[in-house]
């Protein structure tokens, strides 16, 4: 309610300022023109960041130097490192890269974004702009309403590139009449207490706009009318950059902890760089100069200096943080822990923010399912057949284990099943079908999600089997009887051989050793299950057991046949190279239709 307020009393605010004063209009109007061209510009570089910018962003982070050089050719590339930031909090948040890569991304895009400064005071304030603004736009809008998404995409960047210059032109046009009548340079506040003043200015002017580089282009065109000094564009522009952490922040409220922990970084990053670069303003401004005349950049040409001087406090606060970048992990580790849940299990890899590219989405499904498969089934199933998960996952003899292992562990399978599996599954069928409405023209992405809903309704069906077939595990387990003992011991021997060889998939740096192994043992069931009959006869027929031992032997030889296949086909699913469910994924992100997201998402 205060917020709404608070916005209502600000559009009122701001309707009076544009009916008073018709220089104030100008210069809103050329703001508001360049952030809808930047809107523009970042939806455009969109359509070519659904599949080549995810997988490059992807390969370039198992190195320090390398997530740095890719997080500033990005940037520097599509002008947005709030684009950046959203895609790197997204990959975060679903593991595709670790915190350390994504934390390299985040200092590159500093570095990245000052390209925007040099771009204004190089090329936008030199020349007429809006000659160029206007063909761009001609063309952008053109080719911005045909089908073909690339076209599409170019369109938007041409008219993005053309708003964004026609804003430049009219802020400029804007502060050259507005000083006639008040000199904002008039009213500075002298000393480093009036440049603490203005950086709390420039990080407050970036809230709003959500856009360092809007803010940098107003101080920039401001400069250039001379409505503010150097001095003050150099805080201006340190706040700019602090400022720029807010949009992070807001990209990792609907992400999960290791999003957050990446915005962390972000902000810890940017407020240690602005502090330094405040306290130091001075010396840098002298390395400034000194640097500018090697480099020939004339004394008065302050809108350059100001972008070298954004260049190099940014440069310097990666340098400073390099070294601390493990200190760092872990503060951010200590700061946002995992929560521990001791009642109902949440699901770990979903989050809004995985939402927001295909890659991610998918990846984090993925990675939901094999947590699910691999914690809360693997539990469930030995639990209910009464061995313990450490022994399975050992190197010690099955046999053995199964004969050690005859105590009843009373494990309640719908409890289980409510606290591990209930919700997290129903969260994966949810994401699934939000991942199909957002990304809705891909029959690749459509197939492979019905493929990881067949993979957990598999799961679900194990969990249901082991439930059924506790019971008989437990009462004959202790038999006297022990022919009937000794089956029941072959039954649980080959539901544990598979459970150990999924849990080797994961370990195992050639899983496909393993899925062999699983394959031959689906084949020998297969294989094997004619001959099923013909055993239990002899059994009854020798009067080994009794017929309703052999009713229950012959039901639970069914469902353990079952369940062994669903174990192996999800694992085939899950952990497969030729079959992997993904297997497409680095390639079929590239043809989707993204539907933006609501609050009702």
């Amino acid at each position: 309610m205060v917020k709404r307020v608070f916005f209502i009393l600000a559009l009122i605010l701001l309707a009076i300022l544009l009916w008073v004063s018709p220089d104030f209009k100008v210069v809103s109007f050329g703001v508001a023109i360049l952030l809808f061209g930047m809107i523009m510009l970042e939806e455009g570089f969109r359509a070519f960041t659904k599949g080549p910018l995810q997988g490059f962003l992807k390969k370039a982070t198992d190195k320090l130097y390398k997530s740095i050089g890719a997080g500033i050719f990005v940037t520097a590339l599509i002008q947005s490192s709030s684009l950046i930031s959203v895609i790197t909090i997204s990959f975060i948040s679903a593991e595709l890269i670790t915190l350390a890569g994504g934390i390299g991304i985040i200092f590159g895009a500093n570095i990245g974004t000052t390209a925007t400064a040099w771009l204004v005071a190089g090329f936008g304030l030199k020349i007429k702009i809006s000659v160029l603004a206007m063909p761009m736009l001609v063309f952008g809008a053109i080719l911005s309403f045909q089908r073909n998404s690339n076209l599409k995409g170019f369109g938007n960047v041409l008219a993005g590139l053309g708003f964004f210059f026609l804003g430049i032109h009219y802020m400029k046009e804007g502060f050259d009449t507005f000083k006639d009548g008040f000199n904002l340079a008039d009213y500075a506040i002298s000393g480093f207490g009036g440049l603490i003043v203005y950086t709390l200015i420039g990080i407050a002017i970036t809230t709003i706009l959500q856009s360092s580089s809007a803010t940098l282009a107003l101080i920039l065109t401001a400069m250039a009318a001379g409505q503010i000094t150097y001095e003050i564009g150099l805080a201006l522009a340190i706040g700019a950059n602090v400022g720029t952490t807010i949009t992070a922040v807001i990209g990792a409220v609907g992400a999960n902890i290791a999003g957050r922990r990446l915005a962390g970084a972000h902000m810890i990053f940017n407020l240690t760089t602005g502090i330094i670069a405040l306290v130091f303003i001075y010396p840098l401004a002298d390395l400034v100069d000194f640097l500018a005349e090697y480099m020939n950049i004339a004394a008065d040409n302050y809108m350059l200096k100001l972008a070298l001087f954004h260049s190099i406090f940014n440069v310097l606060g990666v340098i400073i943080m390099i070294p601390l970048i493990k200190s760092l992990e872990k503060l951010l580790y200590r700061i946002f822990k995992e929560k521990e849940i001791t009642d109902i299990e949440m699901p770990k890899y979903l989050s809004k923010a995985v939402l927001e590219y295909p890659m991610s989405a998918l990846e984090a499904i993925l990675n939901e399912t094999k947590y699910l498969f691999k914690n809360a089934t693997f539990e469930i199933i030995a639990h209910g057949l009464n061995l313990h998960r450490e022994d399975i996952k050992s190197d010690e003899n099955l046999k053995h284990i199964i004969k050690k292992s005859q105590e009843d562990l009373h494990a309640d399978i719908d409890e289980l099943y409510y606290k591990k599996v209930k919700t997290i599954y129903s969260k994966i069928i949810q994401y699934t079908t939000l991942i199909q409405v957002t990304f809705k023209s891909s029959p690749n992405i459509i197939d492979n999600l019905a493929r990881v809903k067949v993979a957990n309704r598999k799961i679900v069906e194990i969990i249901k089997n082991t439930k059924t077939l506790q019971k008989n595990v437990t009462l004959y387990m202790n038999s006297d009887n022990e022919f009937i003992r000794k089956e029941y011991e072959l039954l649980r021997k080959k539901v544990s051989k598979v459970l150990r060889e999924t849990y080797l998939i994961r370990k195992d740096s050639d899983p496909d050793k393993h899925l062999r192994k699983l394959k031959k043992l689906k084949d020998d069931i297969e294989e094997n299950s004619i001959f099923k009959d013909e055993h239990i006869d002899i059994l009854i027929r020798e009067k080994q057991i009794s017929s309703g031992m052999a009713s229950s032997l012959i039901n639970d030889s069914d469902i353990v046949a079952g369940m062994i296949e669903n174990l192996i086909e999800v694992a085939e699913l899950l952990y497969g190279t030729t079959d992997s469910l993904f297997e497409s994924l680095d390639v079929m992100v590239g043809g989707y239709t993204r539907r933006p997201m609501t609050e009702d998402d």
